[in-house]
């Protein structure tokens, strides 16, 4: 059955030289998103589907009845959250989503508690817990190490899930997901997210919300990106070169005050200083790229602002009360996104159909 898996049928070295284009193919089962690794694997009509669902699960989830249903989906699998990278949103967000489809969760949040300490490798370590559980959560600091470890299981008897929930500076495939459902959500009545502008704004460099995100846009017709930041924290150009293949629209700033009467999304960013190598963010000013309240009036009345949060200092408290303040919403999204990412995994998708058809009759 495992052998179903793409994944075990190429070496590392030759997933090693794929495109991401190629690689997003090996990451299905039986035609359907299995591990989730990066933001590139989804096409649209899977994202469409993703957010259908969250919304199905949303829905279902308001009533005692529905959660006890959603519940039973799940329970008799278990899952494991392996964040050997500090999080809170993300490993909340994962194991809330767990306890919604019913999978029971356990946790390795400190890798100096494991046998890595012992010199164990981080790989034989993800290869005990896949003896455990069903399913591998993980955020790790090395970039590729989820897929390392996707491929390593493939190629095992006992084969599962590997959701990827932050590598390295290059991914971040599930928030990029729940960014997705949120400007699907906000845009719902206004024609969805085709022919919508959004901006990118702080620390695009190193962030890898925003890397995953703005490769996820590309599936939208009309949509124009702008990438506003200091000329040391732009976007790389590797995503341009994405967004080029694309023939996507863009255009690089480092004037906010412009481009913030122009768009329908601002996507706010922190400085992420955890990556300095000689703490050379505390030279830079950023506080012309910073959202306060005296920069609201500039926006459009019907555009959104959103965060992947944590916050620094780049959005005001104040701005929390505006109507177009999205990132509460946007957390809150996560755990939904990530519930339906996690019963496709399980082919489990098709009981939320049955059971809100019933409910909607």
């Amino acid at each position: 059955m495992y052998r179903e898996n793409p994944l075990s049928k190429i070496s590392w070295e030759e997933y090693s030289d794929l495109s991401v284009a190629e690689k997003g193919k090996l990451f299905l089962k039986n035609e359907r998103p299995y591990h989730t690794l990066i933001a590139q694997q989804f096409d649209r009509p899977v994202l469409e589907r993703l957010c259908d669902l969250a919304t199905m699960i949303r829905k279902i989830g308001k009533t005692k009845g529905g959660i006890h249903f959603l519940n039973t989906l799940l329970s008799e699998k278990r899952a494991m959250l392996y964040f050997s990278q500090p999080s809170t949103r993300t490993f909340l967000s994962f194991y809330a989503a767990c306890q919604i489809v019913g999978l029971e969760p356990a946790e390795v949040r400190d890798p100096s508690t494991s046998s890595e300490m012992k010199g164990e490798s981080p790989e034989d370590s993800v290869r005990t817990f896949s003896s455990y559980f069903d399913i591998i959560i993980m955020r790790h600091h090395m970039g590729g190490f989820a897929e390392r470890i996707a491929w390593l299981l493939s190629n095992t008897d006992r084969p599962i899930p590997v959701l990827n929930a932050g590598s390295g500076k290059d991914q971040h495939p599930t928030q990029a997901l729940l960014d997705i459902y949120t400007l699907q959500r906000s845009f719902e009545d206004r024609g969805g997210i085709d022919g919508k502008r959004i901006a990118f704004v702080g620390d695009l460099a190193r962030g890898r919300t925003v890397r995953s995100l703005a490769s996820q846009l590309t599936l939208f017709s009309g949509v124009k990106q702008y990438f506003v930041a200091p000329p040391s924290l732009q976007i790389g150009k590797d995503i341009l070169a994405q967004l080029d293949a694309a023939h996507m629209p863009y255009e690089i700033s480092d004037d906010f005050e412009k481009v913030l009467p122009e768009v329908d999304a601002v996507y706010m960013t922190r400085i992420q200083d955890e990556w300095d190598t000689a703490e050379e963010s505390r030279a830079l000013d950023t506080t012309p790229f910073h959202l306060t309240a005296e920069r609201l009036p500039l926006m459009k009345q019907d555009a959104i602002i959103m965060h992947p949060l944590p916050r620094r200092n780049e959005i005001a408290v104040e701005v929390d009360s505006d109507p177009r303040a999205m990132y509460w919403r946007q957390v809150r999204n996560g755990m939904w996104i990530r519930a339906a990412l996690m019963l496709v995994a399980f082919e489990r998708d098709v009981e939320i159909d049955r059971y809100y058809d019933d409910l909607i009759r």
